[in-house]
Formats: C-alpha cells, sequence, structure tokens
C-alpha cells in the first residue's frame, strides 16, 4: 500500500475511491514526515496527459508535460505575455509574411544541433497528427507556406495579413526532425522520438501515474535548480491534499476548494492563487439531424429530432443554471460566474454580453413553446478527473435542469474514456472547459466553436460540431486585421453573436490554485499549467 495510503488507513480515512466531500479536510491533520532530495521535486497533478506527443492533443495536461521536454519558437509567461523561445525575435516583414530569427548554439537532448528545417518539419506534422482528438491545425490555418531562408532564419507566409501568428506560434511545440521523422505517437511515449531543446529530459512515462524528468544541462535558458522532477498523476482530491501534507508530493495543482480557507491559513503550506482564463461550459450535439444518443421523452422513447437544434431550447436550459449557486456553493468561491469565455478585462471580453440570469419560469415557457411542456430526458456527460469539482459541478446542473422538466442523469467518467468518446460526437451534452491562454478571443472561436473541417484546420476542439458561417467569417476577417482597437471590436461583436445563439452554455471562470510545502513558491499561471520551471526555493 502507497504511504499516502496508509496514512489515510491510520487517520480513519476512506481510501480514494471511496471517499466522501468531508475528506480533503480531514487529510489536513496528517505529519509530513517524508524526507525528499534537496534537488529533486515530485508535483502532484489532478489530470494526466495522455501522451507525451507534443502535437497529439491541445489538452492542457498534455501540454503542461510537453512544456518540460519541448520549446517553442515564441514561449508564453505565467500572465500570458510572449516571451523569445527559440526564436531570439520575430517581425512581420510584408502584410504577409513573418519572419523569425532563431536561437544560435541551441542542443537537442542528443547533442545534435538545432536548425530551421526542425521548425520546417515541426509545422508540417502538427496538423496531421493521425488519431488526435484535437490538435493544433487551428494555428497553423492561415500559415500557407514555410520558407526556410538559412540555418537560423524562417519565414511563414499567410494567406492574409495575420496579426496574431507570434500569439498562436507559441503554442507549436518544436520536435527534432531526425528523431521524430516517421515516428508515431507511440515512439513518443515510449521515448524514442521525445528529443526536445526543453529544460527537462524525458527518461520514462507511464500513463496514467507518472513522468520521470531529468535536468537539460545544455538548456539555453537559465539553469534550472532541480535535478529531477517527478509529474504524478493524483486524481483524487482528498489524495493530492494529503500527499502533500504527508510530504509525499512538493506541490499541488487544482487544489480541492473545500480545503482553501485552512490551506491559508496552514503554516506547512504555501498557498499561490490567480484569476485563471478556463472556463467551464457545456457543449450540446448539433452533429445529429434526428433521434440521438441519451435523450429521449419522459417515457423512455427516443425524440424524433434532435432538441439542441431549436434555439428555444438551449436558451432554456442555460436560464435553468443558477451560476451564483455553482460559483458560491459548488465551487466554494473559487470560480467567478460567466456569460462567456473571457473574464471581464481581458482583450475582446465583451462588456455587452453578461452573465446570463437565472430564470427557470422563462426556462419552462420556452419549453412549452418549442413543443415540450412536459420536458424529456437527457443524460449529462462529465469528466470525473479533470477540472475542479468537474462532476459534482454536473450533478448540480442536473438538479437545476430536472426541476424545470428535463429530467438530467450524470454520467461522469475517467477524462481519458470521456475526451474520446466527446470527440467521436458520443454525448448528447458535455461539461468541458476550455482555457483561451491566448488572452483574446479568437482561440475559443477558431478551436471550440469553428466549424469543423480538417482541411480548413478550424474547429479541432468543436466536439459538439456547432457551426455558423457568418461566425466563421466574423472570425477570419479580425485575424486579418492589424490594428488592435478595430480587430477588438469585431472580436467583441464574434462573442455577442455566439451568446445570443447559445453556441454553449457558459458557467463559471476557475480561480486556479497551488499548494506547495513550506520553503517552496511558485509563479502561479493564469494558464493553469504546472510547470518545474515556476516552482523556485522561498527567498
Amino acid at each position: 500500500m502507497p504511504p499516502i495510503f496508509r496514512a489515510m488507513a491510520l487517520m480513519g480515512l476512506a481510501m480514494p475511491a471511496l471517499a466522501m466531500p468531508g475528506l480533503a479536510t480531514s487529510a489536513l491533520a496528517m505529519p509530513a514526515t517524508v524526507q525528499r532530495a534537496a534537488d529533486a521535486v515530485t508535483i502532484g497533478v489532478a489530470a494526466p496527459a495522455t501522451s507525451v506527443d507534443p502535437h497529439f492533443f491541445n489538452a492542457a495536461p498534455n501540454s503542461q508535460l510537453a512544456s518540460h521536454v519541448f520549446s517553442r519558437l515564441i514561449e508564453r509567461d505565467a500572465r500570458v505575455q510572449l516571451q523569445p523561445g527559440l526564436a531570439e525575435s520575430w517581425r512581420a516583414i510584408a502584410p504577409t509574411v513573418w519572419e523569425f530569427r532563431l536561437r544560435p548554439g541551441v542542443t537537442w537532448h542528443d547533442g545534435r544541433p538545432f536548425t530551421a528545417e526542425d521548425v520546417a518539419f515541426s509545422l508540417a506534422r502538427a496538423p496531421h497528427v493521425p488519431n488526435s482528438p484535437g490538435g493544433y491545425g487551428s494555428f497553423l490555418r492561415l500559415v500557407k507556406q514555410v520558407e526556410v531562408v538559412g540555418p537560423l532564419t524562417i519565414r511563414l507566409h499567410t494567406r492574409q495579413p495575420h496579426a496574431l501568428l507570434p500569439t498562436e506560434i507559441a503554442y507549436i511545440s518544436i520536435i527534432a526532425r531526425h528523431a521524430a521523422q516517421g515516428a508515431t505517437t507511440e515512439d513518443f511515449n515510449s521515448g524514442r522520438a521525445a528529443i526536445g531543446t526543453g529544460p527537462y529530459r524525458l527518461l520514462s512515462h507511464s500513463p496514467n501515474d507518472r513522468t520521470e524528468l531529468a535536468r537539460n544541462d545544455t538548456f539555453f535558458g537559465p539553469r534550472e535548480p532541480w535535478s529531477r522532477v517527478t509529474l504524478r498523476f493524483i486524481g483524487h482530491d482528498a489524495a493530492r491534499t494529503a500527499a502533500l501534507l504527508a510530504g509525499e508530493v512538493d506541490m499541488i495543482d487544482q487544489v480541492p476548494t473545500a480545503d482553501l480557507a485552512r490551506l491559508r491559513a496552514e503554516p506547512r503550506v504555501g498557498l499561490f492563487e490567480i484569476q485563471g482564463l478556463r472556463l467551464i461550459f457545456l457543449q450540446a450535439d448539433f452533429s445529429h439531424d434526428g433521434a440521438m444518443p441519451f435523450v429521449t421523452d419522459q417515457a423512455g422513447q427516443p425524440l424524433p429530432r434532435n432538441p439542441f437544434l431549436d434555439l428555444r431550447i438551449r436558451r432554456a436550459l442555460s436560464l435553468a443554471i443558477d451560476r451564483e449557486v455553482l460559483a458560491e456553493r459548488v465551487m466554494e468561491g473559487a470560480a467567478r460566474p460567466a456569460g462567456q469565455w473571457l473574464p471581464p478585462g481581458v482583450y475582446s471580453h465583451d462588456p455587452d454580453t453578461p452573465v446570463p440570469p437565472f430564470a427557470p419560469e422563462q426556462a419552462r415557457r420556452l419549453l412549452a413553446e418549442a413543443g415540450y411542456p412536459d420536458g424529456f430526458r437527457l443524460t449529462l456527460h462529465s469528466p470525473n478527473d479533470r477540472y475542479p469539482n468537474d462532476a459534482r459541478t454536473a450533478q448540480a446542473v442536473a438538479r437545476m435542469w430536472s426541476r424545470i422538466g428535463i429530467r438530467t442523469e450524470v454520467a461522469a467518467l475517467p477524462w481519458a474514456s470521456f475526451s474520446a468518446r466527446s470527440a467521436r460526437q458520443e454525448f448528447a451534452v458535455r461539461l468541458s472547459g476550455w482555457g483561451s491562454s491566448t488572452g483574446e478571443a479568437s482561440y475559443f472561436l477558431a478551436n471550440v466553436l469553428g466549424t469543423y473541417d480538417p482541411a480548413a484546420r478550424r474547429g479541432a476542439a468543436n466536439a459538439g460540431r456547432y457551426s455558423n458561417p457568418a461566425l466563421d467569417l466574423m472570425v477570419d476577417r479580425a485575424a486579418a486585421i492589424l490594428d488592435p482597437e478595430e480587430r477588438e471590436r469585431l472580436l467583441r461583436g464574434a462573442v455577442h453573436l455566439a451568446s445570443e445563439e447559445v453556441a454553449l452554455i457558459p458557467l463559471f471562470h476557475l480561480v486556479n490554485a497551488w499548494a506547495t510545502r513550506a520553503g517552496l513558491r511558485y509563479d502561479a499561471r493564469m494558464d493553469e499549467r504546472s510547470l518545474a520551471t515556476g516552482l523556485r526555493r522561498a527567498q
């Protein structure tokens, strides 16, 4: 039995699979007894990476792991501001041409030199990874040509002026052509192709368990203080908190909301928080016209037509939700009610798109107008180990919908299973999340609400298959506008249109939180990534 489970048993606590909500608070009584090597750290993460392949799946856990092993042309700091990475500088040398000057003297983990050919190879591969549940093609949708000018100079030619290219290119990990040519995603998972230029080298990756990393002593950036880093998957909230207090891990992410108040007063712990960019939302299925899975009448018979294609139904579902209750009770104050995917104060947040009101009587009238005076039945699918209180949130929404006559059951699944099935459009309605870590609206518009079109590299994360050509056109027009004020005006219009259409149902924005053992500090990130590069000894 692992030490943390022994500790929980000695304290009279249930094992993680059977734990109750109060477990996290009880875990705070555990003594910190495990000693750790001074230059090695273990980070307890709430969600596992589904692959080491940095181009396989555009999901935060995968990007988090990739950020340790691989570098990008442009990096983003904790406040999502752009910083030089493998590119020392970049500039638009023509309306549709961006030039990147690459950093000299960079080597791969195996000692071979990094060149512009590696960049060209990476940009060609990223949109075309087989079996990807949601890849990186949207970031390159406007790139029509990659020109290698010299060993350390590369130019990207775009189909139209594209002001956001530096922001979007910051998401593409650069991989080694000599190691990855012809490689599969499994070759990355085994380590054979996982040769990067990042601050850490991959030692091993055990899916749904842990990833072991070693410091890259030839890294082009500042020398890391940690010789070894372990990213350990601990999906259960109480076990994550207990592992920190037992000294088994040095930092945890997604601090359980039930523990926040007491952890702030715990002298053995440092707590680090920041307003996040992740929206938790509900996404209905638009891919079926007729009968669809997990939706029936009250007698259990399939409905003849997909009810979510009716705007009145979507509005009713949104109006039936009390977002204040979700944020204050379910999330225990660690979230803010939302009516759009960007929080206030962020570029292209639309001030004319408010948080939808809680109006259950109006929701019932809309259901009746749409031909469902007695409501219907559905299943809401949710992950149970991906976002803070994800399954609890789904249960709360189910109760709210049931009160207006839409009898709702919840099916909560592990993230690996949920994400794969969601990408295959197997769900009627899903609870999901998206972090707009570009700090502007087009990232969500292109990936989550853009019409699914692999050829156009649009809609990679649009699991619901919502489609609105007018919205797509607005996003394309905004991308071509170099003036930031004019571009923001158009993006705000797109945000408002998506809201009027109820293209999805926003619930709340997360407040990101990390806890460390005493003596450490973490540079809390708006993009919620847990990076060893942000973990340092306290001064």
